[in-house]
């Protein structure tokens, strides 16, 4: 992608991002946009902090490791977006700035025993599952509370920051938006619990208006913003 093709797609999802927030009554300062920027090579992502952009989620641990060198002039942060296997709790703590797809106890562990030999700590989100379909991992909102409270007793490595999710694969907007009421309620309960939770993650190129209608903090956006994703070298 040239530089002014992602320039243009910037601006022009910033645009759509501020309007979407001026339609549900929000102030468009209320809500950020993650660049997902995997699958693209560093290349692209140099390009795009040519732009003043210096987070980027990724969904494997593998791309933040194998970009990261190239870019390590460029401050970025990195930001895990995709499932995360605690055997990669090594490189996300010593790579990582934040992870936003916590969803089990296993996984908290295996992080705070990592940062804690690294001396570092972690801005987390805490992923939920509101979708039916069986692909979309998260934890169970059943199981939020006591995960919530195991996590402030025993990991004070990870700051938790707040919530992510992923709406169902719906052309129904009734039912996308759903998902994310369900993630805000969630939040608002913990927050009455004493938890403090300001963001909320949820909303991506598809449906990020009905997030931000919904309370949305942060969208991921990534083929609006860097276009259709290379083809898999070994498909």
């Amino acid at each position: 992608m040239d530089h002014l093709h992602l320039a243009a797609n910037w601006a022009d999802v910033r645009r759509r991002v501020d309007e979407a927030c001026r339609a549900a009554g929000r102030d468009p300062s209320e809500v950020s946009i993650l660049p997902v920027s995997k699958t693209f090579d560093a290349d692209v992502v140099r390009a795009a902090v040519a732009l003043g952009l210096h987070r980027f989620g990724e969904n494997k641990v593998q791309e933040i490791r194998d970009k990261s060198g190239p870019l390590a002039d460029c401050g970025i942060a990195w930001v895990v977006i995709g499932h995360l296997q605690t055997n990669k709790a090594k490189d996300v703590a010593r790579l990582a700035s934040e992870v936003q797809s916590l969803d089990r106890l296993e996984l908290a562990e295996a992080l705070h025993r990592r940062l804690q030999l690294e001396g570092r700590r972690l801005d987390v989100l805490v992923q939920v599952k509101t979708a039916r379909e069986e692909s979309k991992h998260g934890l169970p909102p059943a199981g939020l509370p006591a995960f919530l409270d195991h996590l402030a007793a025993h990991c004070d490595t990870l700051r938790v920051r707040g919530l992510m999710t992923l709406a169902s694969h719906s052309d129904d907007p009734a039912e996308v938006r759903a998902c994310f009421r369900q993630l805000r309620e969630l939040r608002d309960a913990a927050v009455a619990r004493g938890h403090d939770l300001p963001r909320l993650s949820m909303g991506m190129s598809g449906d990020f208006p009905l997030a931000i209608a919904e309370g949305a903090t942060e969208v991921r956006i990534g083929s609006a913003i860097f276009g259709r994703r290379p083809a898999p070298a070994n498909p």
